[in-house]
């Protein structure tokens, strides 16, 4: 494909997803799954990930998932004792002051997915180039990947964060629940991690760590069940309680959980790791709620009446 015919596609992708986002979504749903898009009566989790993306723009998903501040949800909650020790939050790589950051570190933007350096080693960290790659990031709008409008709505931020291993120096596992009407049912274990590395293994399993076949590939069945899952169930559960679908992320570090992330979109909507009998599985398990009638700009009160910090 020549450079004029990619420059040319991604001009009508761009141009689709500020005029019409729906009609994008559709024509990258049917280019990756040779099907149509249902939004009147979505059916698979695909769809109802689809459907909540154009009808439940609650301003508090956006909150949550930027990266930064999620904090102040988390804090609301009174679980600030889940979140990695944090370094310093910038709104560009020129005001970083290299020098008083550890040895090691996660640094990352805060309003889009896999814009991460993990650096294991500071002094061989090339500096200059960090400050380049995290410059490009901040001007990306990573919702123009695929229109998930949410991350158009955060403003960039650089933020680094403490650099998270076990004792026996390994990466943690993440262990992610998936969160249907306030409750979490299935987690998705990604394993195999290293610094800056995206291919990885994922496992799947119900809340009292039974194999789910619900992958695109053979649950291989290598990941420990971790010693503080009932602890990620009970917090996951207190976080998810606002949402219809959230993804709450773990790591668990000397047998502690970790809060990593929440997100509303796993896989844009348009995941292909799971199977498809999996995708009709996880669907079955969302309820969608009633539309909501405002949108991520909306000026009320962002945190529901109904969450209540715990005592």
């Amino acid at each position: 494909m020549s450079l004029l015919m990619k420059n040319f596609k991604f001009f009508i992708k761009k141009y689709l997803q500020k005029t019409s986002p729906v009609l994008c979504t559709k024509s990258l749903y049917f280019r990756i799954f040779r099907k149509f898009l249902n939004l009147e009566e979505p059916q698979g989790f695909n769809e109802k990930i689809q459907w909540l993306k154009f009808n439940y723009q609650h301003p508090l998903i956006v909150q949550c998932a930027d990266k930064y501040r999620m904090r102040e949800y988390v804090n609301k909650l009174g679980l600030q004792h889940l979140l990695p020790k944090i370094h310093g939050v910038w709104e560009e790589s020129s005001q970083i002051d290299w020098e008083a950051l550890p040895e090691r570190f996660a640094m990352k933007c805060n309003h889009g997915c896999c814009y991460n350096i993990i650096c294991t080693d500071k002094n061989q960290l090339d500096k200059d180039q960090a400050g380049l790659q995290l410059n490009k990031w901040l001007v990306t709008d990573y919702s123009y990947n695929a229109c998930e409008l949410h991350y158009s709505k955060i403003k960039p931020l650089i933020i680094c964060e403490e650099f998270l291993e076990n004792k026996n120096h390994i990466l943690p596992d993440d262990y992610k629940f998936y969160c249907f009407n306030g409750q979490p049912k299935v987690i998705i274990v990604c394993s195999e991690r290293e610094p800056n590395k995206l291919d990885i293994r994922r496992e799947f399993y119900d809340l009292d760590w039974n194999v789910l076949e619900i992958g695109d590939k053979p649950n291989e069945q290598k990941t420990k069940k971790p010693d503080s899952l009932n602890e990620m169930i009970e917090y996951a559960t207190i976080l998810a309680r606002s949402f219809p679908f959230v993804r709450v992320d773990f790591y668990e570090v000397d047998s502690k959980p970790v809060l990593g992330e929440l997100t509303f979109t796993p896989g844009a909507g348009l995941a292909t790791f799971h199977s498809e009998e999996g995708n009709r599985y996880l669907g079955d398990l969302l309820t969608l709620p009633a539309k909501y009638e405002g949108d991520y700009d909306s000026h009320s009160e962002p945190f529901p009446k109904s969450i209540k910090p715990l005592t």
